[in-house]
């Protein structure tokens, strides 16, 4: 999956509600790091509220309200912000979150995870749009994807778990070559510590991922948020109940799926190895 960036109406109502945090911060001669060390934030999460790169949510905005002595302007700020802003859908938005965070967890049943795609995947993946790009931007796309997988070589990386439809790892796209490429790749990061790759197998009699791929995020400051991607659009969900129905589909995945040694079973007889 990859981004298409899109005009949003109303994204300055972010940036509005960044810059009056930002205004209210100076004012009681406070840094962004200071900020940050005292609500137990990363120092890029605040940065990207004042920026107006991220939602200043509720119970946030409230909590700086009573140390920045606001009297409630960004509480107020945040409740009228419009829907667009409140639950923004980008995905540019989302690989903001993607870099920093915690906990991972991804449900793919078309293609490989994009932090599982080698370079020549991730090529045939963007060859096969339509429209057709252009070689340009193909290889404009192919940098963005790898560079998103150094998050997998932080210093402390996040824990991740994937479930792959089988129906991916069959699948010739970009040809055999391409394909045992990536199958090594997967089979390769399937040992990684903190990396859980589960397969969830064909001719299951019941599955709770029908309704299409999505991804659960866990932020330095503890917030759960999911994304998902559609053909026309992508949507970063905040609201608690929303993210709450995606974690119990996700969990009944991971009970339906291949475990994990079972899985890497399976990616040694695709390759030939047993």
């Amino acid at each position: 999956m990859h981004p298409r960036r899109r005009h949003r109406e109303n994204a300055t109502a972010m940036r509005m509600v960044g810059r009056q945090l930002a205004r209210f911060r100076e004012a009681a001669s406070l840094t962004q790091r200071e900020l940050a060390a005292e609500f137990n934030l990363g120092e890029e999460t605040v940065a990207s509220i004042e920026q107006g790169r991220r939602p200043l949510k509720p119970d946030l905005a409230q909590r700086f309200d009573d140390r920045l002595d606001t009297k409630g302007a960004l509480s107020v700020a945040v409740e009228h912000m419009p829907e667009v802003d409140l639950i923004p859908a980008w995905a540019e938005e989302y690989m903001d979150l993607e870099r920093e965070a915690l906990a991972l967890s991804w449900y793919e049943n078309q293609v490989l995870p994009g932090l599982l795609q080698t370079e020549r995947y991730a090529r045939a993946v963007f060859r096969t749009d339509v429209p057709a790009l252009s070689e340009d931007e193909v290889d404009r796309l192919i940098a963005a994807r790898l560079a998103r997988q150094e998050v997998l070589r932080r210093a402390q990386p996040p824990t991740i778990s994937f479930v792959v439809s089988e129906a991916v790892l069959i699948d010739r796209l970009g040809g055999d070559s391409v394909r045992h490429e990536a199958l090594q790749h997967v089979r390769m990061c399937a040992e990684v510590p903190g990396f859980t790759i589960q397969v969830m197998p064909l001719g299951r009699e019941s599955h709770a991922g029908l309704s299409g791929p999505f991804i659960l995020l866990e932020t330095p400051d503890h917030q759960h948020l999911a994304y998902a991607e559609g053909q026309r659009g992508s949507q970063l969900i905040s609201s608690p109940d929303e993210v709450s129905i995606l974690g119990r589909k996700y969990a009944m995945l991971r009970t339906q799926a291949l475990n994990a040694e079972e899985t890497r079973g399976l990616l040694d007889r695709l390759l030939g190895d047993r």
